[in-house]
């Protein structure tokens, strides 16, 4: 059976790049904890619900209502505007990027910006529209925000009772202003893994209804998910990414050759960073995407200081695409090398050529292999990625599933809502 996913580390070790390299020897114990700790996860996965994130792989008896929801969204709508922000959103639109066309058209507003809710509300027909209201905690503002606009804009074009069935939300069980909404305005709120933070909820519902919305097989993302379980693949990522902090690369480049990837790319970000950095320690996440970005950063990456460590998610690419056509050069002799070769050609050497260039320069690159962008490949690298954060959080010292800052933060904005003093004063 052919892996969703090939984890490379070669160019990490110094006896592949020269000095840019961390040696095998010197990771070896930072490697055996990482392997315990990630033993340690799997037995425990199961009986402590901080680890949901990584169980909702084994998963199988909440499907049927998802699918129920997704069925009934499918049939009645053509859009479904979900309004999530982090996790919630990125999640969404990283899966929503391995399909070109869904059951329906699926509109995440994972962001505020003035006019862009309007717009979309203004493009859609609302008697045919759905909508997921997404907020682990059930007062994310920004989800709140976008929440009591809609909520009266949909209960004019179609009324109350209409209203109540084409609204569904998702937030933890108990005394939340999402569920109190819920209450006014009647319709159903699905519950949210309490102990699952959102930047690690791709796997359970809050992942898995739009993925069935986008016509995605949840229960083969998850098998994609579980096939790596098993593998040392983020243990000894966890023990690289740790080494090279410690030895003066506290930033982590991933660089996607594939479009399809661009959304992951940032999930990724989100994960890394806030689970991360806490305590002054904590690497700094750079997405990047290929080959476009060979224009814009590469010149840095290769001639700037060498504090990075690159993760290149590599699809398979060559052979596809539209083709050159050789009788299309003709006599232009600085573009014969095109003739004959298809776009995806260009990528795939692209990506080489980048890959080999970085080794050149004595930079760290690991490579992330994937035969095909499907549902497989994106539940492996997910689980991942989710692993090898909380493996590297382990070797760093901090917890991996909270964010006090973050939290800091959202208590100044409410404050200067409550108060009305909003703009920034200098």
């Amino acid at each position: 059976m052919r892996p969703p996913l090939i984890h490379a580390t070669r160019y990490c070790y110094a006896d592949a790049i020269g000095p840019g390299g961390l040696v095998a020897t010197d990771l070896a114990k930072a490697r055996d904890r990482a392997t315990a700790k990630l033993a340690a996860l799997r037995t425990a996965m199961g009986r402590d619900p901080a680890l949901d994130c990584l169980a909702a792989a084994h998963w199988q008896d909440d499907l049927a209502a998802l699918r129920q929801i997704a069925d009934d969204f499918g049939i009645r709508f053509d859009d479904v505007i979900l309004i999530g922000i982090g996790g919630s959103g990125l999640s969404a639109r990283a899966l929503a990027a391995v399909t070109p066309v869904g059951r329906c058209r699926l509109h995440v507003m994972a962001n505020l910006q003035p006019g862009r809710l309007e717009g979309v509300l203004g493009a859609v027909d609302l008697a045919r529209t759905g909508f997921l209201l997404v907020s682990k905690s059930g007062s994310t503002v920004e989800v709140m925000a976008q929440a009591l606009i809609v909520l009266p804009r949909l209960d004019a074009a179609v009324g109350r009772a209409a209203l109540a069935d084409r609204v569904r939300g998702i937030a933890v069980q108990g005394n939340n202003p999402l569920r109190a909404l819920a209450a006014k305005w009647g319709f159903p709120v699905s519950d949210h893994p309490p102990d699952v933070a959102g930047r690690y909820s791709v796997l359970t519902l809050v992942g898995m209804l739009p993925a069935l919305l986008l016509g995605l097989d949840p229960a083969t993302i998850r098998q994609g998910a579980a096939s790596v379980l098993g593998t040392p693949d983020a243990a000894e990522g966890a023990a690289l990414m740790a080494g090279f902090y410690r030895t003066g690369r506290p930033i982590s480049v991933m660089l996607a050759y594939d479009e399809r990837l661009s959304w992951f790319t940032r999930w990724y970000a989100q994960l890394w960073a806030e689970s991360l950095g806490k305590g002054g320690l904590g690497m700094t996440p750079v997405t990047a995407l290929g080959p476009v970005d060979q224009h814009s950063q590469l010149q840095l990456y290769l001639d700037g200081p060498p504090d990075k460590v690159f993760t290149v998610l590599v699809p398979a690419s060559a052979g596809t695409g539209l083709e050159i056509a050789v009788d299309q050069i003709g006599d232009i002799e600085a573009l014969a090398y095109l003739g004959g070769r298809s776009i995806g050609d260009i990528v795939a050497a692209a990506a080489r050529a980048t890959v080999e260039t970085l080794v050149a320069h004595q930079r760290p690159v690991r490579l992330v292999l994937k035969p095909v962008i499907d549902e497989a490949a994106m539940g492996a690298l997910f689980m991942h990625f989710m692993l090898e954060t909380i493996l590297t959080a382990d070797l760093l010292g901090v917890d991996p599933f909270d964010q006090p800052a973050v939290d800091e933060g959202k208590v100044r904005a409410r404050d200067y809502l409550r108060t009305g003093r909003v703009a920034l004063e200098l």
